[in-house]
């Protein structure tokens, strides 16, 4: 059936049903009006859809793999064909920027099924091992083989910053490798994920294979955890949440891939090219409103250029145009929420009293609707202030001085997370020593970009396990091995 906005279902097995709990509002974060309504499932709604996962279970890890890569091919080419209508709902849900909707929120999601639209071996041959005759029989020669097998069911918990990519990342892999998903969208920004079920059903994916459950319930994510249906949850999101989870999965042993918080440190060096370093921190004020784990929030600038870097990031962020996403020139558009636009505010006041400079920002835009923040910097701060050790998740950058190398590596490390750091130095070999010493999932050097086939995940409490290429067909998978004499 074709699921209105305003009446969006949920997609369990194979079918669009109605909501036990009916509909909220899901509000875009520009015009604060109302983009549709989305479902609110019950408990059992979701133990519904856990045990629809598990019937499909064992029909679809049978299927060939080049028939699960064929149906996430078509899947890939439905998204990208629908780009532009797609990228449409993206921004009205989040307030992204055009760019970013059509390219780093659909245009990736569309990548990724076409990655994992692909046949890779999944079994190996492990050096053949002569045994001696003993209490486990006469002597051998033993084959061995590494099979991997997929996990079984695997619940999705998705974050509200990017409703396509995200949930692309997990249930293409996940698929690819055969086990079937319970999605829990984000509540702020849900109805993108129904789209991308509905591209999944109609590029042929089986009934059960896939499952949507969304709502604002705490309730509703616990079921999706708690399922004795649930062999696997992948979650993105905050520590808190990902420390509740792991509680859950620890009492059943659940297998666990987390993307957890962030506080990425930036190691600005003197002999750093302070045009890249500003241009690559100042992402942290543009890309999603500051609204990434992986921002360059808390940067540390050697003493004999902390005053000029200093001085660049403010007239970076003050050049940059706050407003309306859908607007040409729009580079900062609005945070997800009121409620979060406040917390955010709450950091930089928090700031202010803690004894750090408000360089730029730490006022709101003068905006008759929309939750807004202006990009704001942070100088002279210390290590220990909050605002500096905490994730707050917003276009807010922290900027702390550092004498040499030992002490700049030091303060890096003494953070309670660690899933991606930043090295500025035009000295490589340097550059490449301190990433190493870092403590942390992802370190880039003179860039913020990323290869999206290296491994990604935290250290600490930034998360457990890796994804992202080959890894997260691994994340997806156990290892099974077969022996035999030879």
């Amino acid at each position: 059936m074709s699921v209105r906005p305003e009446e969006q279902g949920l997609f369990v097995g194979g079918a669009w049903v109605a909501p036990d709990g009916g509909h909220y509002a899901v509000v875009d974060p520009a015009t604060e009006e109302t983009v549709g309504w989305a479902p609110e499932a019950s408990r059992d709604q979701v133990h519904a859809a856990c045990a629809a996962a598990r019937e499909a279970f064992g029909p679809w890890s049978r299927t060939a793999p080049g028939e699960r890569a064929a149906i996430l091919a078509r899947a890939a080419d439905l998204i990208r064909a629908r780009l532009v209508p797609y990228a449409e709902l993206a921004q009205a849900e989040t307030g992204a920027t055009t760019g970013t909707a059509r390219g780093m929120q659909v245009g990736v999601a569309a990548a990724r099924f076409r990655r994992y639209a692909q046949v890779e071996p999944t079994e190996w041959a492990i050096p053949p091992q002569v045994n001696d005759a003993g209490p486990m029989g006469r002597a051998a020669v033993m084959g061995a083989l590494a099979v991997r097998q997929p996990v079984g069911v695997v619940t999705c918990i998705t974050s509200y910053n990017n409703p396509w990519a995200n949930p692309a990342g997990k249930i293409a892999p996940a698929l690819a490798m055969g086990n079937t998903v319970v999605v829990k969208p984000a509540p702020q920004d849900p109805l993108s994920v129904y789209r991308m079920a509905e591209a999944l059903e109609e590029a042929g994916v089986p009934r059960g294979v896939v499952n949507v459950v969304g709502g604002r319930a705490v309730e509703v994510g616990e079921a999706a955890v708690d399922s004795p249906d649930v062999d696997m949850v992948s979650f993105t999101g905050s520590t808190t949440v990902g420390q509740r989870i792991g509680e859950v999965c620890g009492r059943s042993m659940k297998r666990q891939l987390m993307e957890l918080g962030g506080k990425g440190a930036a190691l600005v060096f003197e002999d750093a090219d302070l045009g890249s370093a500003v241009a690559g921190i100042g992402t942290t004020f543009s890309f999603y409103s500051g609204q990434i784990c992986t921002a360059p929030t808390r940067v540390l600038a050697q003493r004999g250029i902390y005053d000029r870097l200093v001085e660049q990031l403010a007239a970076y962020a003050g050049r940059l145009k706050v407003g309306d996403p859908r607007e040409a020139g729009t580079v900062v558009g609005p945070v997800i929420s009121a409620a979060h636009r406040e917390r955010i505010e709450s950091y930089v006041e928090l700031g202010r009293k803690e004894g750090a400079s408000v360089v730029v920002g730490g006022e709101r835009p003068a905006k008759d609707r929309g939750f807004y923040v202006t990009p704001t910097l942070l100088a002279d701060c210390r290590p220990d202030l909050r605002v500096v050790r905490e994730e707050i998740f917003g276009p807010v950058v922290t900027v702390t001085p550092f004498d040499d190398e030992d002490e700049g590596v030091a303060l890096a490390n003494d953070s309670d997370y660690g899933l991606i750091d930043y090295v500025w130095s035009s000295d490589v070999a340097r550059a490449f020593r301190v990433a190493r010493r870092l403590r942390a999932g992802g370190v880039g050097v003179n860039t913020v970009g990323r290869n999206m086939e290296a491994p990604f995940g935290g250290f600490r409490r930034s998360g457990v396990g890796r994804d992202c290429g080959s890894y997260a067909l691994h994340a997806y998978s156990e290892v099974q091995s077969i022996v035999w004499p030879g």
